[in-house]
């Protein structure tokens, strides 16, 4: 299983540089546009394995749980992530502007959406995790899964302290003697 995330991560990066790269470098938007299209494809091909793999008795393992944290994650920031590097890409490539950088209440902002992204993505991921433990219905194969249930539970609550931490102490721009 941890070759099917690992395939994932590499396979969803792979799918977002060619699409930027057909787009920006070569002017082809729609080819770009559809190569961008092919990651949701990934995530779903990684849920598929890991349905298959708890379906037919095999070992659910931490790998199992990573996978459904993965596509989790994947689902709430996947849009952001290729937003980012698109707007990279953009001022690379395509004589497009200079990513800003975000001090202040725009940055406390950008970390508040941040945990309630991370917030879906551990909603999507523990959902996954729960409904592989109904199905499964056997507390001993699927222990590592509760375990990965409550360490990512652990991870949320200390995201939410440090991006919230920027609400009451602003990041400021550092300027230059």
């Amino acid at each position: 299983m941890y070759l099917f995330i690992i395939s994932a991560e590499v396979l969803f990066w792979v799918f977002v540089v060619a699409g930027l790269v057909a787009r920006y470098m070569f002017g082809l938007k729609k080819l770009g546009g559809l190569l961008l299209l092919f990651t949701p494809i990934i995530d779903i091909l990684l849920l598929i394995a890991v349905f298959i793999t708890v379906r037919s008795g095999m070992e659910i393992t931490t790998a199992t749980g990573l996978a459904a944290c993965y596509f989790g994650i994947t689902v709430a920031f996947g849009h952001r992530l290729i937003k980012w590097a698109d707007v990279r890409f953009s001022h690379w490539f395509g004589k497009g502007p200079k990513p800003e950088r975000k001090y202040g209440a725009a940055h406390a902002r950008e970390e508040r959406i941040g945990w309630l992204l991370h917030l879906l993505g551990w909603a999507i991921g523990n959902a996954l995790l729960l409904a592989i433990i109904v199905y499964v219905g056997d507390p001993q194969r699927t222990a590592a899964l509760e375990g990965i249930m409550q360490t990512w539970a652990i991870v949320l609550a200390i995201d939410f302290v440090v991006s919230f931490s920027y609400t009451l102490a602003p990041k400021k721009h550092k300027h230059k003697a």
